[in-house]
């Protein structure tokens, strides 16, 4: 996958994370080639979403860090700084049910006023697919174990680990449904 979109948000994340945060690369490049993976399935939506895969946690940069909360934040980065394309911009915002993860901090009125969640189950049911089935060094693994592997790196209480235990369900629901379709299976 190498269209325009797909080389700039490359570029983009590659500045942003790769020195100050190469581990967050790897995986943000992992997360990418599981959704070339999934060209195919996606067909017109392919390169958005390779796009957004590379991109999806471009907010964790140190200097794009305003709020704590990194979909929030590289969305306004995408948005504000580069007028990214409002489908990307809200599939970054929105990545691996990251409204649940807003309500958490407090942030859920203002992510889903500034970026509401994209009405297209297929391609956000296929960015948590990729992100979830990357570990943080950009290996391939199964969702079960990525949730485990982030469980054990967050406190329970704390507002990530509410989250992933909310989350859980949901995500497992949305590999599936990829799985499901990846095999040829009605979705």
């Amino acid at each position: 996958m190498n269209g325009s979109m797909t080389k700039w948000a490359c570029v983009v994340a590659e500045a942003e994370l790769s020195g100050p945060l190469p581990r967050r690369w790897l995986h943000s490049l992992g997360v990418s080639q599981r959704a070339t993976e999934l060209a195919e399935l996606m067909g017109r939506d392919a390169e958005l979403l390779v796009s957004a895969a590379v991109l999806h946690d471009v907010g964790y940069a140190p200097r794009l860090a305003v709020t704590g909360f990194h979909p929030l934040d590289g969305a306004r980065f995408l948005r504000d700084t580069h007028a990214a394309d409002e489908r990307l911009v809200r599939l970054v915002a929105n990545h691996s049910f990251a409204l649940l993860e807003a309500e958490e901090r407090g942030l859920w009125a203002v992510l889903a006023a500034e970026f509401p969640l994209l009405d297209d189950q297929c391609l956000v049911d296929a960015l948590v697919y990729c992100d979830m089935t990357t570990t943080p060094d950009g290996a391939i693994t199964s969702a079960d174990a990525r949730l485990v592997e982030i469980t054990s790196r967050y406190e329970s209480g704390g507002p990530v680990g509410r989250f992933i235990r909310r989350a859980s369900p949901d995500i497992l629901a949305a590999v599936g449904r990829v799985e499901a379709a990846l095999a040829g299976q009605p979705r």
